[in-house]
């Protein structure tokens, strides 16, 4: 899942090709640690992705939109300031490591023309970006490392840039079939020799080749994964490497993307032939290959960093109630004991006649235990001695009544606790769901208003009200429907967008969304139900399942009761389907 060397060559390639000469538009940092250049030439705009992350590194073409900051960090206003209206002359990678340098023709602060780099390090935790001017000297840097962070290498402001220490590896590109078969010799002469994993002496001899591609080469060249070099010809491993290789040198790249079922497994610049019955799809270009790969991996990394307070409100919510509802349970468990409160009262007052203050201990025939022998059972009682025989049969009473009414409120008490765990679920199912900084503002803003969180009102108060941005789709026949993420914007579907005669969708027994397909008069065909059915189960718990239970109704059938959580509501009449959700078929249906 590496982005190698290999696959940087084949992104830059593209860059080459298709924005060489480009002026740079505009320049965006969504995230803490990727930057977005909008360039346009001759052949139109393009949007180029650097992402210095730790999480998911790379460079490439990107059709993806995504939110900015209302204030733009330091790095972003010093690359506005100096690569806006700039012209992109050359792009380059440094001998077969995992660097890109990006250099710009602009113009300086006095309006002199000048040169300047912006360099991308991919380099997985290490991956970096630096803002260079003309001499190499690094103007900004965004993850600047100092003495504390490496005494190998520092990257300040101020310093002249200078490469990563280079490891000792050869660069399979500058390779020669002589020097491979060399190579390859003196491996097999030592201590592992012909035991050594094919794979692993790929990537331990040579720079810049991920796993995947190393077993690539060993499957072409041996027939099998897991190859040991005694079970690869020399002469067809050289095949195989060069055979890859030369993709590079003649920048004949065919990206393509492992399949399990729909989740991205990996990627490569080249043909992957070893993953046996998983499926290979291949990509007319790099950045669409990124795109399907990184896009919702970067959505939900970045949303669940956004989301860290409100995740620790809910999991703390969800123990609180959750070790509430083991003590009320444990307390129903004792009020069973009420019906032998009751049963020793009644013997103490039946047998008072027989009782004496004073007594600790008292044995009892109890009349209504008949045994086959034609005897009756008996019945050992605790007394206080500080009391009269009466006043003991009241004490006995009193436990009898208390319990009574115990498990009363105890069973309110644990339906309304379990009702309470449902809600917490429903807003975990949303949180999954959240595309966008709104989305969780909104999450905030309903665990303010049901009173889980006070401190939440910093995000309330300076927000102005205003309409929930909900997920729009289109269907086959061309109805609209719409799809909540959250509670909130559930409840303004179903109560505010939607009309009496259109049809109400959500997944049975499950948190999930609620969602909506606007009529307008028609009546929708059966591949319209079949499609918002699977919007509903898609946006649910059971997402990712087979054969989820959708129940579905009119809206005039669905009411919220009163003083109910926010997206509670009840319906009764209602019919139900079976449907399996597709990411791919929700992804056609949605409307950008």
């Amino acid at each position: 899942m590496a982005f190698d060397a290999g696959m940087l060559a084949c992104t830059l390639s593209e860059l080459r090709q298709a924005a060489l000469g480009a002026r740079v538009e505009k320049v965006f940092q969504p995230e803490r640690d990727e930057i977005i250049l909008q360039m346009r030439s001759f052949e139109g705009g393009r949007r180029l992705l650097i992402n210095a992350g730790s999480n998911s590194p790379r460079i490439g073409f990107s059709g993806m939109q995504k939110e900015n900051p209302a204030a733009p960090p330091m790095f972003c206003m010093l690359l506005r300031k100096r690569l806006q209206g700039a012209k992109l002359v050359e792009v380059r990678q440094e001998g077969f490591e995992r660097v890109a340098v990006l250099t710009f023709e602009g113009r300086d602060e006095m309006g002199f023309e000048c040169r300047c780099h912006l360099i991308a390090e991919v380099m997985g935790k290490y991956s970096n970006l630096i803002f260079t001017n003309a001499d190499q000297r690094i103007v900004a840097v965004l993850h600047p490392v100092d003495f504390t962070t490496s005494s190998r290498r520092q990257v300040l402001p101020g310093m002249l840039y200078e490469l990563p220490p280079k490891q000792e590896k050869q660069n399979p590109t500058e390779q020669s079939p002589e020097r491979f078969a060399a190579l390859l010799q003196a491996a097999l002469a030592g201590p592992a020799g012909r035991e050594t994993l094919c794979d692993r002496w790929i990537t331990g001899t040579f720079l810049g080749i991920s796993a995947c591609v190393a077993r690539e080469i060993a499957f072409r060249a041996s027939g099998i994964t897991g190859a040991v070099l005694g079970q690869c010809s020399p002469e067809r491993l050289s095949a195989a490497f060069f055979e890859v290789m030369d993709c590079i040198r003649e920048e004949r790249y065919s990206p393509c993307m492992v399949l399990d079922g729909e989740k991205p497994v990996e990627y490569a610049f080249c043909t992957l032939t070893h993953y046996g019955n998983l499926t290979v799809r291949p990509f007319d270009s790099a950045g669409a290959l990124l795109d399907c790969f990184y896009g919702s991996r970067d959505r939900e990394y970045h949303i669940r960093q956004r989301a860290s307070d409100v995740l620790h409100i809910l999991t703390s919510a969800d123990a609180r109630i959750r070790k509430k509802l083991e003590l009320q349970r444990r307390e129903l468990a004792d009020c069973e004991k009420g019906a032998d409160y009751k049963k020793a009262a009644d013997l103490i007052t039946s047998n008072l006649h027989l009782l004496k203050k004073g007594m600790t201990r008292v044995e009892l025939t109890d009349y209504e235990d008949y045994r086959e022998d034609g005897s009756f059972g008996t019945r050992v009682l605790e007394l206080d001695a500080r009391l009269s025989p009466a006043a003991n049969a009241q004490r006995y009473y009193k436990k009898y009544n208390k319990s009574k009414n115990a498990k009363v409120e105890l069973t309110r008490q644990i339906a309304l606790g379990e009702a309470e765990l449902h809600y917490l679920d429903s807003v975990f199912d949303a949180l999954t769901h959240a595309e966008t900084a709104a989305d969780l503002t909104e999450i905030r803003d309903e665990l303010y208003r049901s009173g889980y969180a006070s401190r939440m009102k910093q995000y309330t108060a300076s927000r102005k009200p205003s309409n929930p941005t909900v997920a729009q789709f289109r269907t086959t026949g061309g109805f609209r429907v719409l799809c909540g993420k959250n509670n909130l914007q559930n409840e303004y579907i179903t109560h505010r967008l939607a009309g009496k005669n259109d049809y109400w969708f959500h997944v049975k027994n499950l948190p999930g969304s609620h969602t909506v397909m606007l009529c307008e008069g028609r009546e929708p065909g059966e591949r319209d139900f079949t499609e918002a059915a699977e919007i509903a189960a898609y946006f649910s718990k059971a997402a990712g399942g087979q054969n989820v239970e959708v129940d579905y109704t009119l809206v005039r059938n669905v009411k919220k009761p009163a003083g109910s959580k926010p997206g509670f509501v009840i319906y009764h009449t209602n019919w139900s389907c079976v449907v399996t959700p597709s990411a791919g078929e929700i992804a056609r249906l949605r409307e950008k």
